[in-house]
């Protein structure tokens, strides 16, 4: 996995193209997404303890929007030394380059067998699954796949089986986005961003991230059939919810 530092943005640009996930972004992503969203690492330091309480034997697991694997690598540390397999599906090629040293690295003499898969998860078909891991994915979708892609993947998920969703959200309140916006913002100047680098990633990403509410993500897992479904992180405004079938 990479471990430049995220500069793409420090330098003054005339103009600043829409955000992709392509070759430069996949070589600072790591730092990147440590730096800017709150609460992350804490996702995928507790992600091993929700694969002890929901894995089930020899069965699949797919973390969908996979980037450079880090999802994958701690539901393998919750199967610990069972056997399954893990799925992890991006539609990045420069992402899954980033990642497959990651997953070889750790292959080794393990039970568990690892997959990359360079598609788009609309069109991917799902086996029979005990967990889904969605980290801050769905809010890249457009909004009108959204609803199709959660009940494909709640129709795929075995009874008892669970989804990790974890997006960006927004809140009815314009004081509260305002407010929690601008402690992000400082959270970022924090980590080491210049205003000019702050300035330019939101205007990069503002029609690529497309953030709902709270109450949208859970009237959609409702309407998919997840049974129970509640946020169990949230960061500013950065929310981890688990959904069970």
């Amino acid at each position: 996995m990479s471990k430049q530092n995220d500069t793409i943005y420090r330098q003054k640009q005339a103009t600043v193209d829409g955000f992709s996930f392509n070759e430069q972004v996949a070589q600072v992503f790591g730092d990147m997404i440590k730096r800017s969203v709150p609460g992350y690492s804490q996702i995928l330091h507790l992600l091993p303890t929700l694969v002890r309480c929901f894995k089930q034997k020899n069965h699949h697991y797919y973390d969908l929007g996979c980037s450079l694997g880090a999802g994958m690598l701690a539901i393998a540390q919750g199967l610990q030394n069972e056997r399954g397999t893990i799925v992890g599906v991006d539609n990045s090629a420069a992402m899954l380059e980033q990642a497959k040293p990651v997953v070889q690295q750790y292959r080794q003499g393990q039970n568990i067998s690892f997959d990359l898969q360079l598609a788009d998860i609309h069109q991917f078909q799902l086996l029979p699954t005990a967990m889904v891991v969605l980290n801050f994915t769905l809010q890249f979708i457009p909004l009108d796949q959204r609803d199709s892609l959660v009940s494909k993947i709640c129709n795929a998920l075995v009874p008892g089986g669970v989804l990790v969703l974890s997006e960006k959200i927004q809140f009815e309140d314009a004081s509260i986005n305002r407010t929690l916006t601008e402690i992000h913002h400082q959270y970022k100047t924090d980590q080491g961003y210049s205003q000019l680098e702050i300035s330019q990633k939101r205007d990069a990403i503002e029609h690529v991230l497309l953030p709902e509410s709270l109450n949208c993500h859970i009237a959609r897992l409702h309407h998919a059939g997840f049974n129970t479904i509640t946020p169990w992180i949230q960061n500013l405004q950065f929310v981890s919810i688990i959904a069970i079938k």
